[in-house]
């Protein structure tokens, strides 16, 4: 053959490398045409084909053997990377003119050179490796910093690994959840993420590579398994199929995460192959950082969803916001304010004041539970509530009417107490009607002293929740205020804070909570003693967790 100006070939792991592939200015050839004419005696560089490799300015050439002039070689070194030849160093035929033992002296030399050269080749194969794995494992990372997709993730992933460790085909699949815990005996449990080189019957061929699935089992335990020639190992089964895709060599690694087997990386070669301990290692990091690419991607999903929650969280608790009071009604006679202090973003307490044709209808309510289905069950009161106000005037009718409701539409274990009274200004005159809510506090302020305990009573007159029983009858009771009066109705959210000793606050510091506003001062109004309260519970819970919403309303009868 004619003198090829050579080209640069990517490096090999030494499975069909060849020396051209290491060479760069062409003077390890030059050295061999160097010692030639030192010595008399033509020594040559060959390839793994035995081209000769000559220098020339600049780089170097292939020359076929027959043409190289002077007598054939008689001594080869060969020149080695990884145990496999990949080219030598020949001596031809000759006495050197350099001593009476220059033969042996040149062909000692020459044995050192092949091995420091092997070595060197060794060394460099190693380093382009670990060069092209650290690029296989950058890329990866990369596509974890952009958060892209899992399947653009694992095709990148199988894509890096068919490349660095040179194989002709694969898949990455995932495995299904599987209640019982198990490994089907089909591969109806695994879902296809990503595939190269492979046949679409290969790839939904429905039985597996290995007899029982020996090959994921392998995964599962931990293993990496290998089979170095398909056609030979007793643990496939698919002989026919193998044969007919060109497969013959394969190694599988799972995706793991935390100890938890997400799936499987599954690569092919169609020759007979080796994998060495290097191969292992860059497959396991590569696997590993498709792991970590899925469980980011899982997380990502979780976080998005809960955004998308928080934001309809975020819109009904507006609604339900919108629902409560926009604000105090204006009455000559009555002074009105009210807190309302959810425990989550919806809650199930509510209150409401109703302008009842210069009357003044109050209700509070408490629905069980918490959250977006206590919020629903809230609404559905309310609403039921107000249309009954419109129309009726018995109390303890009303009262009935939205527990019927309630019965109605909802399951046996939703419920809501409620309270509802109705004030006359005019006559200053109550009527109420409880339906298995906390007992509103009525406190009478005496003008020559601050009240006492003794002053205050409690209107508790009704009957059990709405919502259980709708055959249920309620009663209503009046009760004729006076000037300075103070109503404080409340949810149970008051009464159940809790300390950091787990006490509650309680109905009787709710009490003297009411009682320390008016003390300190007689004429508080009734904005002046919602504070009170409310500073009283912060105070006594500090900064644990409120374990429900918690709702006051007080109305202080004016002078």
């Amino acid at each position: 053959m004619n003198p090829a100006t050579s080209s640069a070939a990517p490096p090999s792991s030494g499975k069909h490398a060849s020396i051209v592939q290491f060479l760069t200015d062409g003077s390890l050839a030059a050295l061999c045409a160097e010692l030639s004419r030192l010595t008399g005696v033509r020594v040559d560089l060959r390839d793994t084909d035995g081209h000769i490799i000559v220098p020339r300015e600049g780089g170097w050439d292939l020359l076929d053997a027959s043409r190289a002039p002077g007598p054939p070689a008689v001594a080869c070194f060969p020149l080695l990377l990884g145990g496999v030849r990949i080219g030598s160093l020949t001596l031809a035929e000759g006495q050197p003119a350099i001593g009476p033992d220059a033969r042996e002296r040149l062909e000692g030399a020459l044995s050192l050179l092949a091995r420091a050269t092997s070595e060197i080749v060794q060394y460099e194969a190693e380093l382009r490796h670990r060069v092209r794995e650290i690029a296989a494992l950058a890329r990866m990372s990369s596509l974890l910093v952009r958060a892209a997709g899992p399947e653009r993730v694992l095709e990148v992933a199988l894509e890096s690994a068919l490349d660095v460790l040179e194989l002709d085909a694969g898949s990455i699949v995932l495995f299904k959840e599987n209640p019982d815990g198990g490994i089907a005996p089909l591969e109806e449990d695994v879902l296809l993420k990503a595939s190269k080189g492979l046949s679409r019957d290969w790839l939904e061929n429905p039985h597996s590579l290995g007899k029982d699935r020996a090959f994921d089992r392998a995964v599962i335990a931990g293993q990496m398994p290998i089979a170095e020639d398909l056609w030979r190992d007793e643990r496939v089964q698919l002989r026919e199929e193998i044969r007919r895709e060109g497969l013959r060599a394969t190694i599988h690694a799972g995706l793991v995460f935390k100890d938890r087997v997400l799936g499987v990386i599954r690569l092919y070669a169609r020759d007979p192959r080796s994998f060495d301990e290097a191969d292992k290692r860059l497959l396991a990091s590569l696997a590993q950082q498709a792991a970590v690419a899925l469980e980011q991607s899982r997380l990502l999903r979780f976080e998005q969803e809960e955004q998308r929650v928080q934001r309809q969280l975020q819109l009904a608790a507006d609604v339900q916001r919108r629902m409560l009071p926009a604000r105090m009604p204006t009455l000559p006679r009555l002074d009105v304010a009210a807190r309302y202090v959810p425990s989550f973003e919806l809650g199930g307490d509510f209150y409401d004041l109703l302008d009842l044709s210069g009357h003044l209808g109050i209700a509070i309510g408490d629905v069980v539970g918490k959250g977006i289905a206590a919020a629903l069950l809230m609404a559905s009161v309310r609403a039921s509530l107000r249309a009954h106000a419109e129309e009726v005037y018995d109390l303890d009718e009303i009262v009935a009417r939205v527990n019927i409701a309630l019965c109605r539409d909802t399951r046996d274990h939703e419920f809501a107490s409620l309270w509802y009274g109705v004030i006359d200004p005019a006559k200053l005159r109550l009527t109420y009607c409880s339906a298995g809510h906390e007992p509103p506090l009525i406190v009478r302020v005496p003008r020559h002293r601050p009240p006492t305990p003794a002053d205050v009573d409690e209107l508790s007159v009704g009957g059990m929740v709405v919502g259980i029983d709708p055959s249920q009858r309620y009663q209503r009771a009046v009760f004729d205020l006076r000037p300075r009066d103070v109503i404080a109705a409340y949810t149970d959210g008051l009464t159940d804070a809790v300390n950091f000793e787990g006490r509650r606050f309680g109905k009787d510091r709710v009490r003297q909570a009411v009682l320390n506003a008016l003390i300190e001062n007689p004429a508080a109004t009734a904005g002046q003693i919602v504070e009170r309260v409310m500073w009283e519970v912060r105070q006594f819970a500090g900064l644990s967790a409120r374990p429900d919403d918690m709702t006051l309303v007080v109305i202080r009868v004016r002078e």
